[in-house]
């Protein structure tokens, strides 16, 4: 999985240490399963009975699928202020993070509050607001300056906030009530090349669009090169019998590796599959979670006379599974970046971004091997993606002693112990390699030592089909700074003309039960 646009990719996930609790006695514990025939009201979704009682999702409230509570990025918006460790609020410090907000509403940073148990995100009407002197252009949605429209003043300040963490595959879920005027609330996500919008709602629109009072709107967006609009790969909307900014309900979004699925007050209401849009299929990194407000101006501006009002949400909850990518194992695939969390993410780091930065590397195919190792869409176990070796003909011959695929220094993080080292392969029919080899190593020591690890007998496997294969193996020493993962074929385990090729995914690391 994780594609690298320009040459290959790959993503680390570290293992985090996650587990389930209780961080503040209210809502979401008790609310209808995803098969449930009706949604249940906003008052159903009750407390838990006592405050040892952990949350569960709205979607499985009996937890029968084992769900783990990610605290990294989950609040319970407790305290007087919001969390700054977790959060990253645009404006503060005279930082903005991608941008400064949809023109002609601008984010600032005091319009984020924690009150009551409530994060709340105010738009307000500032006509003493010193708006910075820039246009934000939206591609065919048009462009406005901030604070102005169509040459008169529009002085509307919004708010938005985004975690500091991202996660891949889990279940998200906020209880929220949009601000009532023509202004958004919004609960989405971005990755790598990627956004998922699990809703858009609209308080109080001043004309007919694609989001009504009652409507709830979630979309897929494809910001791979080159960006530009249409970028939906699916969307739908889902029409409500309230309007959205009279009522608390609870939305949530699972996502798994080929699938989404969207639930209003623990029911499902729809769900996209990759079976449904093929290689258009964007959901395959790891995702910040955003919570703002937008001023969507073709579905008409807000009233001076109708602000300031809240965009509410009583709470941002995120579970995983035991045995999620990000909770009890490393994984690496093809689509995306390794990421590098404990650095701060550039401020201009936007989706279609695929530069290497402090926050962000990408694998790289030793000098000479890009003939033979290549990063390739439309050939995947899971994703889009896989790392292929194209193999040569019958008048050809390996011109290397061994092709070679390399993580950054530092994309591998294990303790000392057992482990199961694992991936899946496909191997083409005709004569073919042997072994893959894949070395953990700390090229920067002066020792230089490397655990090899080697997935022989290739060529008894079956053909033409994924087949996973795994080795255990034993680290005397956690991983150093600069440890990283290599991957190699060799020449001399190749037949010497008529190599056929073979394809590498979903590489993983996992800890012996």
């Amino acid at each position: 999985m994780f594609k690298y646009l320009q040459n290959s990719g790959l993503v680390l996930l570290t293992a985090t240490a996650l587990t389930t609790g209780c961080q503040k006695a209210e809502d979401g514990a008790n609310s209808p399963s995803a098969k449930a025939p009706a949604a249940a009201s906003a008052a159903a979704l009750s407390r838990p009975a006592d405050a040892h009682t952990p949350f569960f999702p709205a979607s499985d409230p009996t937890n029968s699928g084992g769900w783990v509570l990610n605290h990294d990025l989950s609040d319970e918006f407790e305290g007087e202020q919001l969390d700054e460790s977790k959060w990253f609020i645009e404006g503060a410090n005279g930082d903005y993070y991608i941008w400064k907000g949809r023109a002609p509403s601008q984010f600032v940073p005091h319009n984020v509050r924690v009150e009551d148990g409530k994060l709340k995100l105010r738009t307000a009407w500032e006509p003493d607001y010193d708006f910075i002197q820039e246009a934000y252009s939206d591609g065919n949605m048009g462009s406005a300056k901030y604070g102005e429209w169509k040459g008169e003043p529009m002085p509307v300040t919004t708010a938005g906030v985004i975690t500091k963490k991202r996660f891949l595959y889990g279940y998200m879920e906020v209880k929220s009530k949009v601000g009532d005027a023509a202004i958004t609330g919004a609960f989405w996500g971005i990755g790598y090349e990627q956004e998922l919008d699990v809703y858009e709602q609209m308080g109080n629109p001043k004309k007919e669009g694609n989001i009504g009072a009652r409507d709830s709107l979630a979309t897929g967006h494809d910001w791979s090169p080159p960006a530009e609009r249409p970028t939906n790969v699916f969307q739908h909307v889902e029409r409500l019998p309230y309007r959205t900014a009279d009522e608390f309900h609870v939305y949530g979004a699972e996502w798994g590796p080929d699938y989404l699925k969207i639930f209003i007050d623990g029911r499902e209401v729809h769900s996209f599959t990759q079976d449904d849009v093929g290689l258009d299929w964007i959901l395959n990194n790891p995702m910040e979670i955003w919570l703002d407000s937008e001023i969507f101006h073709w579905l008409g501006l807000p009233h001076k006379e109708e602000l300031p009002v809240d965009f509410e949400i009583e709470y941002l909850r995120v579970w995983q599974k035991p045995d999620s990518n990000l909770l009890a194992r490393q994984f690496y695939g093809f689509e995306g970046p390794i990421l590098f969390e404990q650095n701060p993410r550039p401020l201009k780091l936007v989706p279609e971004n695929s530069e290497n930065n402090d926050y962000q590397k990408f694998w790289t195919i030793e000098g000479g091997s890009e003939k033979y190792l290549t990063i390739v869409e439309g050939d995947y176990a899971t994703g889009v993606n896989s790392l292929k070796f194209s193999g040569y003909g019958k008048n050809e011959h390996m011109e290397i002693d061994k092709a070679v695929a390399i993580t950054p220094n530092g994309a591998l993080n294990l303790p000392a112990g057992e482990f199961i080292l694992s991936m899946k392969v496909w191997l083409d029919q005709g004569r073919i390699a042997d072994k893959i080899h894949v070395i953990l190593e700390n090229p920067e020591l002066a020792e230089n030592p490397e655990l090899e690890v080697t997935f022989d007998e290739l060529k008894s496997l079956p053909r033409r089909q994924w087949v996973e294969v795994e080795q255990r193996i034993t680290r005397t020493q956690p991983s150093s700074a600069n440890d990283r993962m290599r991957i190699e074929i060799r020449k001399q385990e190749l037949p010497e003309t008529k190599a056929a090729k073979l394809f590498i995914d979903d590489i993983g690391i996992r800890a012996v039960d």
